[in-house]
């Protein structure tokens, strides 16, 4: 892959004594997967690290694997091989929100890329995501098609993905809205500007729909992107947190949807600087 750089990379920010090794060596851009993580499917979180070590990275650029454990148990140190692109740390058992925002952090790159702890990267997401960002410098975040990971291994497609290329602002928070507070695009498959994440406050607290809540957040202030090529198998499995019955409880559902949506008028309100 060809040479690719983006503006107000994050490589100096941190003292060179707290770098890996490989990143003391050589200048790169880095882009952190931030991945949080509880109570781990061993095999789950393997499959997910072998398909990270597998993704062709434009030349310049690594990744690294940011792994932050929500509660002290030091699960994922045990499963995880070594490898020292992956950083792995644990907070108090605090909720998906709050372990992700400790891993960011933690994070290093310019750009930051979700991962949750079942899913699995597609061939190729990495070097996409960073592509568009580089040739685009008003795209702040980007997401890609994404195709169900069923228990026997098959998978399944959404058939209403919208057409590839911009998101213009309002126009996802327009949707969301629109569709009983269903998006047009799948929020754990972001990849977001860290300076844009950061001025949002992370993950939205909130007891799930977090990574929701930053996207429409995201999405009201500024322009995204969609990739039209598959960029994550989301698996589908009862232990998945959002099989669960207290995620779709109506009382608190209808609590999270209408403060996110609550947010992201108070952000479209805000006058915006020619």
């Amino acid at each position: 892959m060809s040479d690719v750089v983006l503006p107000g990379d994050r490589t100096e920010f941190v003292y060179p004594t707290m770098l890996a090794p490989w990143r003391r060596e050589a200048a790169v851009s880095v882009i952190s997967i931030v991945t949080p993580v509880y109570k781990p499917v061993p095999e789950q979180l393997v499959a997910a690290y072998r398909a990270l070590r597998e993704q062709q990275m434009p030349e310049g650029w690594a990744w690294e694997w940011i792994v932050q454990e929500d509660g002290e148990t030091d699960v994922a140190r045990s499963v995880l091989p070594e490898d020292e692109r992956v950083s792995i740390s644990r907070n108090r058992h605090g909720g998906v929100a709050i372990t992700r925002n400790l891993g960011l952090a933690r994070a290093h790159g310019s750009l930051i890329k979700n991962l949750d702890q079942d899913d699995i990267f597609a061939p190729g997401v990495l070097g996409r995501d960073i592509q568009i960002m580089a040739e685009n410098p008003d795209v702040q975040w980007v997401t890609s098609r994404v195709l169900d990971l069923l228990p026997d291994g098959s998978t399944v497609g959404f058939e209403d993905d919208p057409p590839e290329g911009t998101l213009v602002p309002g126009s996802v928070f327009r949707h969301w809205r629109e569709h009983n507070y269903r998006l047009p695009v799948h929020p754990t498959t972001v990849c977001i500007r860290r300076e844009l994440l950061v001025s949002l406050g992370g993950w939205m607290s909130v007891p799930g729909s977090d990574d929701t809540g930053m996207l429409i957040a995201a999405s009201v202030v500024s322009t995204g992107y969609f990739v039209g090529e598959v960029g994550l198998l989301y698996r589908k499995w009862p232990g998945q947190v959002s099989a669960g019955a207290s995620h779709t409880e109506p009382v608190e559902w209808k609590l999270r949807m209408s403060l996110i949506e609550e947010r992201g008028r108070a952000l479209a309100a805000v006058p915006r600087q020619s």
